[in-house]
């Protein structure tokens, strides 16, 4: 598949950049569903947004660029070269929640409320941005005989981009369902979002061809291993702080 779209005056608007569009989109309009459902004022949820996006954009870049200065430290001028690639979900991730502890703060609004509502929103937006990869022929594994696995220059590999993106989407129908018949704390919908993405990008990392490292160890599995005990912690506290 062309990983261009379409041409507007003469420049290339990618795939990629159209699903992870989609994606914004889609999951901006859960996230102000859900909103109105547990009271927040929806322009205020918009009003983060407008901030947090651009954040997390430029997070994603600022991670990869950093576990790859290898490469960028004699091409500077590359780093600002988004649609060259490089984007990676756990700098979004980071990012976005840095600007949204500021937020709720100025706001005097409670943090794990918020981040419960966009939980969702998130990680259906990554199981829908994953489908880019697969079109840039990009994120995939190593070599497998397994009937579902997809052919790149001339090898069957594991479409990890694929695992990922189910995984994800089982997730988010996970916390849909958590979100409305079990939470009992603020906070739970998101740190589960935090430890079950984690479990998953840990084990999917395993197969990938094409991980960021730091020495010889994979920084998507280090960082996933690192939230999964953050998140475990925090989810625990916060239900003893209720005496749940």
């Amino acid at each position: 598949m062309d990983p261009v779209a379409f041409e507007i005056f003469g420049i290339s608007i990618m795939w990629y950049g159209v699903l992870i569009s989609i994606a914004v989109i889609i999951g901006t309009i859960l996230a102000l569903r859900e909103a109105e459902q547990t009271g927040i004022d929806q322009n205020t949820l918009i009003d983060l947004l407008l901030f947090a996006i651009p954040a997390a954009l430029i997070g994603a870049r600022t991670y990869y660029v950093i576990f790859s200065w290898d490469y960028y430290k004699d091409n500077l001028l590359q780093i600002l070269n988004f649609r060259g690639g490089g984007l990676a979900i756990h700098g979004a991730i980071i990012a976005a929640v840095i600007v949204a502890i500021i937020f709720t703060r100025k706001r005097k609004l409670d943090f794990w409320t918020i981040a419960d509502i966009t939980a969702p929103s998130i990680i259906l937006g990554q199981a829908i941005g994953r489908w880019g990869n697969y079109i840039n022929q990009e994120a995939y594994g190593t070599p497998t005989g397994l009937p579902w696995g997809i052919v790149i220059d001339g090898v069957k590999v594991h479409p990890t981009f694929l695992y990922e993106s189910i995984g994800n989407f089982i997730i988010f129908l996970f916390l849909i369902w958590y979100r409305r018949n079990k939470a009992r704390v603020s906070g739970e919908v998101f740190l589960l979002y935090l430890a079950l993405y984690s479990s998953v990008r840990f084990f999917v990392e395993g197969l990938r061809t094409d991980s960021l490292m730091l020495g010889s160890i994979r920084v998507a599995q280090l960082v996933s291993v690192i939230l999964i005990v953050l998140s475990l912690y925090y989810l625990n506290r916060r239900r003893k702080e209720k005496n749940i």
